[in-house]
């Protein structure tokens, strides 16, 4: 009998030990510009750990390719994330450069454009299944409804610019993406980094020659290089440690 209460003491001890160590998590969500590890293409969540000590977070990169805002919900991708969501944990959303797609033709990933309750019914033409399909913003509030309802701590993100540039400035997305995800930060109150912009300052910085031959593949004008990914993952840090309430610096590793 002592034997056992031992026993049972001694499991219950190393029980709380290991749900007071656990470790609070940096989820994110997004599409290939955040997770990517084809061929010489990298994403920003790909490298986003490097900034972080292991030993106080962990980073989660859940965010896929070729998803939008719609898809990832639709696929059931966010579903599988939910549930691993704990109090406090933290979770990023990039999401808009596949939103411009096709509603209902080709990958049938695109979403409504803009922020409000719109709605429009489509028979996606692989399938001939009937959707219908929300705004980029309606989508947004599903993400941070279920995150606050899991006591998780949702940052919007602008999506990262393309090397896209006029006029000697790179082309910002601020009147769509980028300001749609700063919207619905706002009437949501949650938190906005502006990825879109520090970036696209940083770009403007270096060149618009260094960065198409540094920072990007030659395939296309939208998916980063190792490069490319470090200057987004920097990018990221420095707009969450501008978010004081986070207190990130605890988080940092030493560099």
């Amino acid at each position: 009998m002592i034997r056992g209460l031992l026993l049972l003491s001694i499991f219950s001890f190393y029980q709380a030990g290991a749900v007071a160590q656990q470790l609070p998590k940096l989820f994110l969500v997004g599409d290939s510009t955040v997770n990517n590890s084809s061929g010489n293409f990298r994403g920003w969540g790909n490298v986003l750990a490097e900034y972080f000590d292991p030993t106080k977070i962990e980073v989660v990169n859940k965010a896929r390719g070729g998803r939008s805002s719609r898809t990832f919900i639709t696929e059931g991708l966010w579903d599988e994330l939910t549930p691993l969501l704990s109090k406090g944990d933290i979770v990023l959303i990039q999401f808009g450069h596949n939103d411009g797609g096709s509603l209902d033709k080709e990958r049938a990933r695109g979403s409504v454009r803009g922020i409000g309750n719109e709605t429009q019914d489509v028979t996606i033409e692989a399938t001939q299944k009937l959707e219908t399909v929300r705004t980029f913003g309606s989508y947004l509030r599903t993400y941070i409804s279920d995150a606050k309802a899991k006591g998780a701590i949702v940052v919007l993100v602008s999506p990262v610019p393309r090397n896209q540039w006029r006029d000697g400035k790179v082309v910002r997305a601020g009147d769509s993406y980028g300001g749609w995800s700063k919207a619905i930060a706002k009437e949501t109150s949650v938190f906005f980094l502006d990825l879109n912009e520090i970036t696209a300052l940083k770009y403007e910085k270096i060149g618009q020659e260094k960065v198409g031959a540094d920072y990007f593949t030659t395939i296309d004008h939208t998916h980063t290089s190792l490069a490319g990914a470090l200057v987004n993952a920097e990018s990221v840090v420095e707009g969450l440690r501008k978010i004081k309430q986070l207190k990130l610096d605890r988080f940092l590793a030493k560099r």
